[in-house]
């Protein structure tokens, strides 16, 4: 029979379905999400609460308080506390809190000059922050944002480091080496003795966040049946969603920030249990020809779950091999090499990198509304619940307008925020919320319109190269931010048009609802053909051809590597990310 060559795994040959049960079908007939499943969601939810404390806690710990320059060296009694009338009157004025006024002798009027002996702070919302204690103000105010970056880029680093380990070494045990240096880094931030060493520690811990992200995800997707992986990975959301209000109250009692990052870090050595309640991944086991230990663990699978693995299945397990082969491997230049797959995947991209841009420009800015911090941040976790369960409900009537008016929504959001006056903090707070929302479900929707649109031999490049440009709105998130000092509209003006933006492109992609997953890129590029009616050019002329397999070229049981890489690079974005960033599975519809 002739099938194309890019229907096949870029490492393996696979089985083509025929009388031998496949992998999802022996999940399924265990009991695809029983309680076995629902135990380990249990214990992947729960360090998603931890990710959203090191993900947000930097809008407490790196927060501005008023301040003004310190007339002495030696700071007078009360200062330390609060704004004496006089001085809090000064600090109205321009320049006041980078500018000192110095009284040359009698006869010399007075000029402002650079604080000479620091700063005084307010303590009336914090006791202290990273800015307090480093005076990252005035010409030092740039590097709180840098610092905010830089933990960004630690997320980018973690997904390519953790996630290449985790296909060598299995999912559980990279998975638990990211909770414990993630608990051992983040309590050592709260140690810094410097801001160097604050940062470097950061990013450290955002290269962890990563790895427990990326690895979460995909332990739980891998042994989830495929019709309840999108149901699934909305309730780690909801984890994150509930870490991220939790946090605003944690940070309401605990006002200085190295006891808060102690506070949010800790709670990491709870979860040394894991190391015997995690289980491994039957599905990478049986990718690594570890056949019987994934024999033994489906069966204690079936057994939490009140089922039997079936005979057959585990003497088919049991001598499946996975055959190597010899056809035309891909790359990230597949990607661009065809127009409709060009097309498409630069939109993508984009819609990547503005949906993290936007995310985070508006979380790490809640500071800035002039509202009551602690309570904005707990409205703002919150909105994330009916964003995302909006998402469930709007993805089977169409992924395509879903994305496009999710986007437009928060886009416009923004854009009105410029006509609201600054001393409308309330409308202004109410607003950003609204642009938090639509942000928040064009960002679920993202993750699988992105597993839908990319044919399966691509899906994993195509995956890992949007994670790529999401990482880079999030670098660039907290330095857009930093431009309020200068331009106060900058800011806006671009979370808002970008995403406009996005929205209209958003049309330019083809309807994925109710249709097959493109395997190969001949079936991408003649996708819209399919349904319309309408030809494409043969894609011989992009040097892609078709290939003769026999069946004996696959394997005996359905489980290629190139599934597991799928999985991981799907889960990433999130997963980053956020990158939590991070959901993945169409509804009903396989991903691999």
């Amino acid at each position: 029979m002739d099938i194309d060559a890019s229907a096949l795994p870029s490492d393996l040959h696979i089985d083509l379905h025929f009388p031998n049960m496949d992998f999802d079908q022996i999940l399924s007939r265990i009991g695809g999400f029983g309680k076995f499943q629902k135990m380990l969601y249990v214990w992947i939810c729960l360090p998603q609460i931890l990710l959203a404390f090191h993900m947000m806690v930097s809008i407490f710990t790196g927060s501005t308080p008023p301040h003004h320059c310190r007339e002495s060296p030696v700071p007078a009694p009360g200062n330390q506390s609060r704004f004496p009338g006089e001085l809090s009157l000064n600090f109205s004025l321009p320049g006041s809190s980078c500018l000192s006024s110095e009284r040359p002798p009698p006869g010399n009027r007075t000029e402002q000059v650079a604080c000479a002996h620091g700063w005084v702070y307010s303590k009336e919302t914090f006791h202290s922050t990273t800015v307090t204690e480093w005076d990252l103000v005035c010409d030092k105010a740039a590097l709180n944002s840098l610092g905010s970056s830089i933990y960004m880029l630690g997320l980018l680093v973690g997904s390519l480091l953790f996630g290449a380990m985790a296909d060598r070494y299995g999912r559980r045990l990279v998975l638990l080496l990211c909770i414990a240096l993630q608990t051992v880094l983040g309590v050592s931030v709260a140690f810094a003795p410097n801001f160097p060493v604050y940062v470097i520690l950061r990013f450290s811990v955002g290269t962890t966040v990563s790895g427990v992200i990326i690895n979460a995800f995909v332990l739980g997707t891998e042994w989830t049946c495929t019709r309840r992986r999108m149901l699934a990975g909305i309730f780690t959301d909801y984890a994150f969603g509930l870490g991220y209000m939790l946090l605003a109250g944690v940070a309401y009692l605990i006002r200085d920030w190295r006891k808060l990052q102690f506070a949010i870090s800790a709670p990491g050595f709870l979860l040394i249990f894991y190391v015997w309640v995690l289980p491994r991944s039957a599905r990478w086991l049986l990718a690594n020809d570890r056949r019987e230990e994934a024999v033994a663990l489906l069966r204690q699978a079936a057994l939490v779950n009140g089922r039997v693995l079936p005979a057959a299945a585990a003497a088919q397990l049991e001598s499946c091999r996975i055959a190597a082969g010899s056809q035309r491997s891909y790359s990230a230049a597949d990607l661009v090499r065809t127009p409709q797959m060009r097309k498409r995947a630069l939109v993508l991209f984009y819609i990547w990198f503005v949906n993290v841009l936007v995310y985070y420009g508006l979380s790490l800015g809640v500071s800035r509304l002039g509202t009551d911090l602690y309570l904005t941040q707990f409205v703002f976790g919150l909105v994330e619940i009916p964003a995302r369960s909006l998402v469930l409900l709007a993805l089977p009537r169409g992924r395509r307008l879903s994305q496009s008016g999710f986007l437009a929504v928060g886009g416009l959001a923004c854009l009105l925020m410029l006509a609201v006056p600054a001393d409308r903090p309330n409308v202004l707070a109410a607003l950003a919320m609204v642009g938090k929302f639509g942000i928040t479900a064009s960002f679920a929707v993202v993750y699988v319109y992105t597993a839908e649109i990319f044919p399966t031999v691509l899906r994993q490049t195509g995956i890992g190269a949007s994670c790529m440009f999401a990482r880079v709105g999030g670098v660039l998130a907290p330095a857009l931010n930093a431009l309020r000092g200068h331009s106060p509209a900058a800011p806006l003006l671009i979370f808002g048009a970008s995403p406009l933006l996005a929205a209209v492109l958003a049309l330019a992609l083809p309807e994925t609802a109710g249709r097959p997953l493109p395997d190969t890129v001949e079936d991408a590029e003649n996708w819209d053909a399919r349904y319309s009616r309408r030809a494409r050019p043969p894609l011989r002329e992009y040097g892609i051809r078709r290939v003769r397999v026999h069946p004996s070229h696959s394997a005996s049981c359905s489980v290629p590597r190139s599934e597991e890489k799928t999985s991981e690079d799907t889960s990433r974005a999130a997963s980053s990310a956020r990158s939590g960033a991070h959901r993945l599975s169409p509804s009903g519809d396989e991903v691999e």
